[in-house]
């Protein structure tokens, strides 16, 4: 009977100290996920533009492999990516209409819209042009003046640009973009006299791509280099000039290895790292006196060094700027990787991650997707899902609808 109790007593010691493990494991789980929790509060410090719009993904197929590009093989939509893939496209010429609802889990009205094309010209197979034109629609907002008017505004950003690029050796293109960007978000305070519509800039995409076709065992791979360096240019100036804002001037690095499994079967994998461009503006509680107080009059002094720096000036001061110094810097880098595998250039299955750092934004997803082809029409569609579920991101759809100007020469040739 005593062992009993004895056996018992022992068992109930057990219990209670893999309660009390348990317990405290949460608690220790609870401090560190508070403490994490304060430090990305207080080293948050994501980078600030206008018209961000312009680095949302248009495509189906990019989105689809992590928002990547650089270095896949060209397709119509490369202006985005890198408009010098364009002197390696495989077609004549081509035209692609894409479409995405933006923050569907929020509501229905905010999406993009982006028409894409390409052209090759002469001969020798070296060059072409290239154009794009992007609308980014905010939906309908209702707004109040302050007579108590309610009316409704639609505020939108919009891009259209022109390329050129060409083949400067038989591995080697380069190209260049110019665009004209608009913003209207719509305000108009005229109860103190301010009827500003929208803010306007111009900028320009520098770009270069290499490809080389190594030989592995008996096969023969394809290896590509990108670079894109989008969207240098002028300050977007909202309010009638007096808030000017930076551009997302983006650098863009990416490789891509492709190699085949078998007759018609070839899988590429890809990553992409991309920086933005712009300085770091400044924030109150990195300016403090001898006393440890908030220096109002150097935050102030610096606030207006940002305000008044030009964007050329701030790209290579983007390199160096971060509170946080060399480890902030390389948080600033995004990341994506990414998978395509094809089966004879007609049906495509693809999938890839997106990482940004939870100190710079936190967008952090998976994206996936699937494509069909024919000689005329290629119809592509993504999904997203983000490693968050309450993340606005989450399940968002694109789709890509891409006609070959090749294909259709020789539908209507056929029909002649």
């Amino acid at each position: 009977m005593d062992n009993t109790v004895m056996e018992k007593n022992r068992y109930d010691n057990k219990c209670t100290f893999r309660v009390l493990l348990v317990a405290f494991a949460m608690v220790l789980a609870g401090v560190q996920l508070s403490f994490a929790e304060n430090k990305i509060k207080d080293e948050f410090n994501p980078i600030q533009t206008g018209v961000t719009s312009l680095g949302i993904a248009p495509d189906a197929r990019g989105a689809s492999m992590g928002d990547l590009g650089a270095a896949t093989d060209p397709d119509v939509n490369s202006q985005f990516w890198n408009p010098s893939k364009y002197a390696f496209a495989y077609s004549q010429a081509g035209v692609s209409l894409s479409y995405t609802p933006w923050l569907r889990k929020l509501v229905n009205d905010i999406f993009l819209a982006n028409l894409a094309g390409y052209w090759k010209l002469g001969s020798n197979d070296n060059q072409a042009l290239s154009a794009s034109l992007r609308y980014f629609s905010l939906g309908e907002v209702n707004s109040t003046d302050g007579a108590g008017v309610t009316s409704s505004i639609n505020p939108y950003e919009m891009a259209v640009d022109v390329g050129y690029s060409r083949k400067l050796s038989e591995k080697f293109s380069m190209g260049v973009v110019f665009r004209y960007i608009y913003s209207d978000l719509g305000y108009n305070l005229s109860d103190v006299g301010d009827n500003s519509t929208g803010a306007s800039a111009f900028s320009a995409d520098l770009s270069g791509y290499f490809t080389t076709y190594p030989i592995i065992g008996r096969n023969e791979c394809q290896w590509s280099w990108g670079f894109d360096i989008s969207n240098i240019g002028t300050k977007v100036a909202y309010q009638n000039g007096n808030r000017p804002a930076y551009l997302p001037t983006n650098f863009r690095l990416g490789t891509t290895f492709m190699f085949p499994l078998a007759d018609y079967h070839t899988l590429a994998f890809s990553l992409d790292l991309n920086k933005l461009l712009v300085p770091t503006r400044p924030r109150q509680k990195d300016y403090l006196d001898a006393d440890g107080q908030e220096d109002k009059e150097a935050y102030d002094k610096a606030l207006q060094d940002w305000e008044d720096m030009s964007p050329i000036t701030g790209i290579f001061k983007s390199f160096s700027d971060a509170p946080g110094g060399m480890k902030e810097e390389l948080r600033e880098i995004t990341y994506s990787i990414g998978a395509e595998y094809s089966y004879n250039q007609q049906f495509f299955l693809r999938a890839g991650y997106y990482h940004e750092s939870e100190f710079k934004g936190n967008r952090q997803y998976f994206g996936f997707g699937a494509g069909f082809s024919l000689n005329v029409v290629r119809l592509d569609a993504s999904y997203m899902l983000a490693t968050a579920q309450t993340s606005p991101l989450d399940q968002t759809l694109r789709f890509t609808l891409t006609f070959d100007m090749d294909g259709l020469r020789d539908l209507f040739g056929g029909r002649r």
